[in-house]
């Protein structure tokens, strides 16, 4: 079945994470996501990874986690060559997605007013750290260090989780604008330039504490003890109860295992939760401890109160509930490499795994002949080193 962007053309013009990330989803969706790649300069995540021997090919994990579906380009757009090839491939293309340095691909020529010249219809997304204006648009950023200047190292005490989430989260956020550009287009028959933001990005993720740090930017925010972590007899145990009835069944559960905590059954506004819980916490880890944590999900599932022992990855990508999604699916050209699809299903086109991550170039003939460059044009681009 096809996907629902099947008929979409995109060239993506990526390195690390966010915007092949953004080009995934895309692809995953039916979309023709052309990779364009300098030669002798490709994404350097092709050799990042657990697996010595798929680095050294230009196919390690890291590259592969986002690279499924795609078709390799090996272009330098360095050249005056390159570049015509590449504006070729631009005329025909419905989204130009990036995520060089600020100002970068307008300096060879290749920005949005000039692409829009020969394409009006062409939706250009950049992604970079900080956006395209203001005093910071043309600093280089990585995940960690937006989440450095976003605050979210601070909120998180110090330390900075151990995941790259606003890379992926700015991948979501693009993917987003440009199926709300392409829809647009359909009215207008217009493209866009859309800038998409990593700091942006991470401040959405923190959302109301970023209003409130406006607002009231003295005020403290307190640690809810129903959303907290507790020791139990066996390993950690996160406690769901966020709302004040919540609050209230979790007090239910205990009593009638003969932990009775008068505090629980008095919750009824916000107010009532700022003000108990650091009283109510010390409480509940006094009485957490007594069970191991999976008898403890079991208890509370039963009176409506989430709650989640804190596994390992190793654990929580081997879950059934994943399984039973299809979150997981092996690569078509290595069985023994799985690889992650979509984060959500469709009941019609959606997310699938058709082709494997290409290596560098591997279409570069068929995507240049595509273009409409005849074989003597693409031989000279290869003889000179402009394609590979």
């Amino acid at each position: 079945m096809p996907g629902a962007l099947t008929g979409i053309r995109v060239l993506e013009l990526s390195q690390v994470l966010a915007a092949p990330f953004c080009g995934y989803q895309l692809a995953l969706l039916g979309a023709e996501v052309i990779k364009v790649e300098v030669p002798d300069a490709p994404d350097c995540a092709r050799g990042r990874g657990p697996l010595p021997e798929l680095n050294a090919k230009g196919i390690g994990l890291t590259y592969q986690a986002q690279g499924g579906n795609k078709m390799a380009l090996a272009l330098d757009i360095r050249t005056e060559a390159g570049r015509a090839a590449f504006m070729k491939l631009a005329e025909g293309a419905d989204v130009l997605l990036e995520n060089y340095t600020t100002g970068a691909l307008k300096a060879l020529g290749l920005g949005y007013e000039a692409l829009r010249q020969h394409n009006p219809r062409i939706v250009y997304c950049s992604m970079t750290g900080y956006g395209d204006q203001g005093p910071q648009a043309a600093k280089g950023a990585y995940d960690n260090t937006i989440q450095a200047a976003s605050g979210i190292i601070a909120q998180s005490g110090g330390h900075k989780p151990g995941v790259s989430f606003v890379d992926y989260a700015t991948g979501y956020s693009a993917a987003f604008a440009i199926s709300a550009a392409l829809l647009q287009r359909e009215r207008t028959g217009q493209g866009c330039h859309i800038s998409a933001s990593m700091l942006e990005v991470a401040l959405s993720l923190m959302a109301p504490e970023a209003a409130a740090k406006q607002t009231f930017p003295e005020a403290p925010k307190p640690r809810e003890a129903g959303i907290s972590a507790f020791d139990t007899a066996d390993g950690r145990l996160m406690l769901g109860a966020f709302k004040p009835s919540q609050y209230r069944k979790l007090g239910a559960c205990l009593a009638a295992l003969g932990h009775a905590v008068p505090l629980l059954a008095d919750i009824r506004e916000w107010s009532d939760i700022w003000n108990n819980s650091d009283a109510i916490r010390g409480t509940l880890q006094d009485i957490f401890i007594r069970r191991s944590a999976d008898e403890w999900q079991a208890l509370l599932a039963a009176a409506d109160v989430p709650a989640e022992r804190i596994v390992t990855l190793d654990e929580a990508v081997a879950a059934p509930q994943l399984a039973a999604r299809g979150y997981f699916a092996p690569s078509p050209a290595d069985p023994s490499v799985t690889l992650p699809l979509a984060a959500f299903t469709m009941t019609e086109g959606g997310a699938a795994l058709r082709h494997a991550p290409p290596v560098l170039g591997q279409h570069s003939r068929d995507v240049l002949a595509g273009a409409g460059l005849c074989d003597a044009e693409i031989d000279a681009l290869f003889a000179k080193g402009i394609a590979k």
